[in-house]
């Protein structure tokens, strides 16, 4: 019974795939009745029935319910009027239910669930082929079976982990917003201690403030980093707008602020984009913010240009940096991976942003893959749908 309940299928409604093999079992035995049983304590659950009305049937007079418990490959009843534990049976007296044929659907565990069974009004017997079909079609509605189960298991994983993922995410944000203000107080304050006391601290006590200051602004930009990240989602279904490209890198090389010699060579064409605006801004960001900051060159170079076709609109965005090594090239969209490079300003990346950027793509219905050599560049091509 614990097997049987694990299946999740007793009174659930009629299912064409298996309302299909009845109706074949039927065609293939001849038979006027074809059934898809799983027993109840008390209770044949019909999860298919093929002529017959009704979906449920009383499990003490089954012949079901003797069927699981026979030992061999296939149970039949010839004639049920002559066999004395059927010839009073309810079922045959109403309707005529004179043969029977039913092979047991028994789980990986060697558990009876049910049977796939079929009746006649006449007494009558199988040839090999049509014992063979029974047997076949059986091990299809097993496989039904199987396969419902998993997809059940794999529902509830994939509800739990929904509700983690929602859980985290509010942690992300409750905590980054509680976070935000006392970072921004530390920097301040070391500021302000460094400019009213500075003359009495040595060079050492200076140095201190100035560590402290970093560390807090590392630390704000991995909380804003976290907390882009778990509400990426709100970006990507954010309204689509249409704008062109050219538009969009101007506003973002405006809002990077580039202070260094740098080159940005803006698409030959200027496209016109109808997605949501929000989501390519944080994807360009990411990787323009990435090309600047992971570059050891006297004159930075970034190249970017952009296509489109009727199903995805495509971007390619290469640049002259210190590149990424063949062997971390596959795992640097994961949350957390790190490189190991420091940037221009000696400070360390914290794993989130590329990973940011996949989230988005790929929920934006696109891809990205990165090509790179050591030294010389790397090269970033992602597609999201048109």
């Amino acid at each position: 019974m614990a097997a049987v309940k694990e299946y999740n299928l007793l009174n659930t409604l009629p299912e064409k795939d298996f309302d299909v093999i009845t109706k074949l079992t039927a065609s293939i035995c001849k038979v006027p009745i074809s059934l898809v049983t799983l027993l109840d304590s008390d209770t044949n659950f019909l999860k298919s029935h093929h002529g017959i009305p009704f979906n449920e049937s009383p499990r003490d007079i089954s012949f079901c319910g003797h069927a699981i418990l026979d030992d061999s490959d296939i149970f039949i009843v010839e004639d049920a009027r002559k066999d004395e534990r059927f010839h009073d049976n309810p079922l045959v007296l109403e309707h005529q239910a004179i043969f029977y044929a039913g092979v047991p659907l028994r789980n990986e565990e060697g558990y009876p669930l049910g049977t796939l069974c079929i009746f006649d009004t006449k007494p009558r017997t199988l040839d090999e082929t049509q014992k063979s079909a029974l047997h076949a079609l059986a091990y299809q509605v097993i496989n039904l079976f199987e396969a419902r189960k998993r997809n059940n298991e794999l529902r509830k994983v994939r509800q739990a982990l929904e509700a983690q993922n929602l859980e985290l995410k509010n942690f992300a944000g409750i905590v980054s917003h509680d976070m935000k203000m006392p970072l921004a107080n530390m920097i301040v304050t070391s500021d302000i201690l460094k400019v009213k006391y500075g003359k009495q601290l040595d060079f050492q006590g200076r140095k201190y403030l100035d560590y402290l200051k970093q560390s807090s602004f590392t630390l704000s930009e991995y909380i804003t980093g976290l907390l882009e990240h778990y509400e990426s989602e709100k970006l990507v279904s954010a309204n689509s707008e249409r704008f062109d490209i050219h538009h969009l890198l101007e506003e973002i090389v405006d809002l990077l602020n580039i202070n260094v010699d740098c080159e940005i060579n803006l698409p030959e064409n200027n496209v016109e984009l109808h997605c949501s605006r929000a989501a390519l801004e944080q994807i360009l960001l990411n990787l323009i913010g990435n090309s600047l900051k992971y570059n050891d060159k006297e004159k930075i170079v970034i190249d970017i240009d952009c296509w489109k076709d009727k199903d995805f609109y495509y971007f390619k965005l290469s640049d002259n940096g210190i590149g990424i090594p063949k062997n971390k090239q596959k795992e640097i969209f994961d949350l957390f991976t790190i490189v190991g490079n420091l940037d221009r300003n000696g400070k360390k990346g914290n794993g989130i942003g590329l990973s940011t950027v996949k989230k988005l793509i790929t929920g934006l219905g696109g891809d990205i893959k990165v090509s790179s050599k050591v030294n010389e560049g790397t090269v970033f091509e992602f597609t999201i749908a048109n």
